[in-house]
């Protein structure tokens, strides 16, 4: 059951779709509180467990911290931090009597879950002015079901979108990509996608292309093609200040950037220099914006992925005035020179201060709402954007696209990758403790950068973290300009990429059911093991592990010369090991605690009892599969529902 409170004026995110009414009831399971602000309190019993706030730090259970909804630019993903690029305000507490939350609030909210207290939760925001949800159920998946029949249907991408994807950013001109197919191709690790960071552009303008390195940009999207290749290529929120810029010249012409107070157009410098913001939360500007994929769309481009949509900020004309009239300051007051830590601080302040917030303007309905009372639906609404303009542009084939920031709400237009992370085995384990929390707020399309953004890589690290990644549905390596390659090419033993990567296209027929029947049940593709086992006193334990869809359950490792791991089984299950001789290892294990030797070219896997799942040949491309070559792996009595479609055409809602 869910009963919707209102408090104040809520601002209308469009987060949920179905009709719920308002209630008058009291409030169960806590107390609110109105005044200076809001405040849902509740207390939790001592083994009740936390799940959801979908992208976030620390674990599946979020039990014992500080939690901050505010879409954030952080691309250093630690346990101090309290916000990284997506606000997914959705929780479910699992206790004797399991009750779920939704808080639709798209300015700054705060989850206190025992951080404060141990045993109380606090959600808190400084205006009362939001809808409430509360969901009971009969247990906290019950719960999850619920709140995701209410949000909207997830999702579904083109089948290539399952494939494999490479990626780095400054791949610049074409015989750079041309390099990274031909090395794949010629090595046979499988491909499917190539994605084009900021490099592509011209001068780092949307929905432009540097002529000079690809003068015939339409030609080249097709030779791509015709090696199996789609060219996905990124779009930033800012849109550069330029005359002579069509986008430029159209959005202020119309005026469709956000304002600062006085009606001007706000400035902020983002990649490309000075640039406005498309006001995506006017229905007529998020049109427009929209639109504008055609541009690349009619070249051949048939998936996008949205980034710095937060937005991030390096510094506004506002902020920057004020950092020059400082250092003007500073260094006339000769007492002040030796201060260099506090001139540190102003300068480093300029990049997402969060006083920019308050300096632009939306126009909703022809109210002017300030951007720190709507802050964490930008990125969500910018994706919109693109959705509700594909759905026009081309209605008959689906478009990849997904996007760095969130809110809960968007996972209905595209999906999300987890942002700017690191190469660290503990993002391994971070990017495994995402997925399920991610689910349940309606996010299914979801991966990490395999191998790490940001720092270098090594050998070892990326092969388990595709061991990993294998399994999720967006499977991307990406790495920034400053790094080691991380191209599979460049490392010793290129065989043992090209088994790894194999595999995923082996259990693409799986993944891509399984995939699709969570979408259209408004089901969870990885949950928690405590989801399937309620009754096992053991499992809400387990945060290293996960079940995938309803045959599997993964288990990687994510320990540096590691030779394999220790794994708690609810149940017997058939230990599948992918070997790179091309074979399949199964063992029968009983319930209970192992140690299984997993070496790090072998993809593990384990089969639920009485499951089985199906496996197809290897292929280099998704179109390349050969579905005659199925087979069914795990207990011989079992039947797999296999769901199948020609990946293209858009489901119907």
């Amino acid at each position: 059951m869910i009963k919707k409170y209102q408090y104040g004026k809520p601002f209308e995110t469009d987060a949920v779709v179905e009709k719920i009414p308002v209630t008058s009831d009291a409030v169960p399971y806590g107390t609110v509180c109105t005044e200076n602000g809001f405040s849902f309190t509740c207390s939790l019993e001592k083994n009740d467990a936390v799940y959801g706030l979908g992208e976030n730090i620390r674990g599946i259970n979020k039990r014992g911290y500080l939690y901050i909804s505010q879409a954030s630019d952080d691309g250093v993903h630690t346990e101090a931090k309290h916000s990284l690029y997506a606000a997914h305000n959705f929780i479910v507490v699992s206790g004797e009597e399991p009750f779920g939350l939704f808080v639709d609030y798209p300015g700054r909210l705060s989850f206190d879950i025992g951080y404060t207290e141990q045993n109380t939760i606090r959600i808190s925001c400084d205006d009362a002015n939001l809808y409430l949800y509360v969901i009971n159920g009969d247990s906290p998946y019950d719960i999850v079901k619920q709140f995701r029949k209410i949000i909207g249907r997830s999702y579904i991408p083109p089948r290539f979108a399952f494939g494999f994807g490479q990626s780095r950013w400054g791949y610049a001109s074409a015989d750079d990509f041309k390099k990274v197919v031909k090395e794949h191709r010629d090595a046979h690790i499988p491909m499917d996608m190539l994605y084009m960071d900021i490099d592509y552009m011209q001068d780092y303008k949307d929905f432009t292309v540097n002529q000079q390195e690809f003068p015939d940009f339409k030609a080249f999207v097709e030779e791509m093609k015709a090696q199996n290749i789609h060219l996905v290529p990124i779009i930033d929120a800012g849109v550069k200040v330029e005359e002579g810029y069509s986008v430029y010249e159209e959005g202020k012409a119309k005026n469709y950037f956000c304002k600062r107070k006085d009606g001007t157009d706000f400035e902020a410098a983002v990649w490309p220099g000075w640039t406005h913001f498309p006001d995506v939360l006017n229905p007529e500007a998020r049109a427009w914006f929209g639109s504008n994929y055609e541009t690349l769309i009619s070249q051949g481009i048939d998936g996008f992925w949205n980034d710095m949509n937060e937005p991030a900020i390096f510094y506004s004309r506002e902020g920057f005035n004020e950092v020059k009239d400082y250092i003007k300051d500073f260094l006339a007051d000769g007492a002040r020179e030796n201060l260099t830590f506090e001139l540190q601080e102003k300068v480093n302040s300029l990049a997402n201060n969060t006083k920019d917030y308050d300096r632009f303007y939306h126009n909703v309905n022809g109210e002017m709402i300030p951007h720190r009372m709507v802050h964490n639906l930008f990125g969500y609404n910018m994706t919109r954007a693109a959705g509700e303009a594909f759905e026009k542009i081309c209605p008959d084939k689906r478009i990849l696209l997904f996007s760095r920031s969130s809110y809960i709400g968007m996972h209905r237009y595209g999906g999300i990758w987890t942002g700017d992370n690191k190469s660290w085995w503990s993002h391994i384990l971070l990017n495994l403790k995402m997925l399920p929390s991610l689910n349940m707020c309606g996010f299914l399309y979801v991966g990490a950068d395999l191998g790490g953004f940001g720092d270098d890589t090594t050998r070892d690290l990326v092969l388990r973290w595709l061991a990993l990644g294998v399994f999720t549905p967006l499977m991307r390596n990406h790495s920034a300009i400053d790094t080691r390659n991380q191209e599979f090419y460049q490392f010793e033993n290129t065989e043992d990429f090209r088994h790894v990567i194999g595999v995923r296209y082996r259990l693409i027929p799986y993944l891509y059911s399984e995939y699709m029947k969570a979408a259209l049940g408004n089901d969870m593709m990885f949950k928690p093991l405590a989801f399937e086992y309620p009754d096992d006193t053991f499992a809400p334990q387990v945060e290293d592990q996960l079940m995938l869809g309803n045959e599997i359950m993964i288990a990687p490792v994510y320990t540096q010369n590691a030779n394999g791991r220790y794994v708690y089984l609810p149940e017997e299950m058939i230990f599948v090991k992918f070997l790179p001789d091309g074979t399949i290892a199964q063992e029968t294990l009983s319930q209970g605690h192992h140690y299984v030797e997993i070496a790090l070219n072998e993809v593990p896997l384990f089969i639920r009892k009485g499951k089985c799942i199906p496996v197809v040949d290897a292929a280099e491309c998704v179109d390349q599969i050969d579905f005659n070559t199925m087979q069914y792996i795990g207990y011989e009595s079992a039947s797999y529902d296999l769901y199948d479609d020609d990946g293209v055409t858009p489901i119907a809602k």
